[in-house]
C-alpha cells in the first residue's frame, strides 16, 4: 500500500487530496498511520509500529488495518504497491 504522493497529511490528521478537492479528518492513530505509508513503510513495519505504540490484539489490528487500506482506496487517497 502506498500513500499517493500529492496526497497531503498534518500531524493533527487532517488529509487534502488536491487532486479532486477532498479533505478528511482522522484520528491519531490513523494519522501515525498515514505517516508510515507517507515514509514508504511495508504493511508488516506498520502494523510493527502501531502493535508496539498501542495497546491492540494483532487479530483485532490485522482487521482494522485491511479495512482502513481499502478505505484509502476506495477514497482514492493510495495504490496496493502489488499491482
Amino acid at each position: 500500500m502506498v500513500l499517493k504522493k500529492s496526497i497531503a497529511v498534518s500531524e493533527s490528521g487532517f488529509i487534502f487530496n488536491p487532486t479532486t478537492g477532498d479533505s478528511y479528518t482522522v484520528n491519531q492513530v490513523a494519522a501515525e498511520i498515514l505517516e508510515l505509508l507517507k515514509e514508504s513503510r511495508s504493511l508488516e513495519e506498520v502494523k510493527k509500529e502501531i502493535l508496539k505504540n498501542y495497546e491492540v490484539d494483532e487479530k483485532s489490528l490485522t482487521e482494522d488495518l485491511s479495512d482502513f487500506y481499502a478505505h484509502l482506496q476506495q477514497l482514492d487517497l493510495a495504490i496496493n504497491e502489488n499491482v
